[in-house]
């Protein structure tokens, strides 16, 4: 029988599944939108994360599909260029929910 330390805290199923993971990322809402910065460039924001959420990883999945070079500051994502149409369905892809 497992013990608790290796029961999942929301899920209270074995760490080794990793529904907690998934369960984490349905339940945090992510925001997108586009700011334009400096010399008028667009750039496509991604806010709303939460706790430990992985936001390097995701970020790097971002651009390597949207072939876009970004960075993470402050827990935020950001895109180079105006990305609105697409990163909502990737985000999806990848578990998340996002604001409408």
């Amino acid at each position: 029988m497992a013990k608790d330390k290796d029961l999942g805290s929301i899920s209270g199923l074995p760490d080794e599944l990793g529904i907690d993971d998934d369960l984490a990322r349905t339940q945090q809402v992510l925001t997108v939108s586009v700011d334009t910065r400096r010399y008028g460039k667009p750039v496509t924001l991604v806010e709303g994360f939460e706790g430990d959420a992985n936001v390097k990883e995701l970020a790097s999945t971002l651009k390597r599909k949207l072939a876009c070079g970004g960075t993470v500051e402050d827990g935020v994502i950001e895109l180079q260029g105006n990305h609105a149409n697409r990163v909502p369905d990737i985000l999806r892809e990848q578990g998340y929910t996002v604001d409408a």
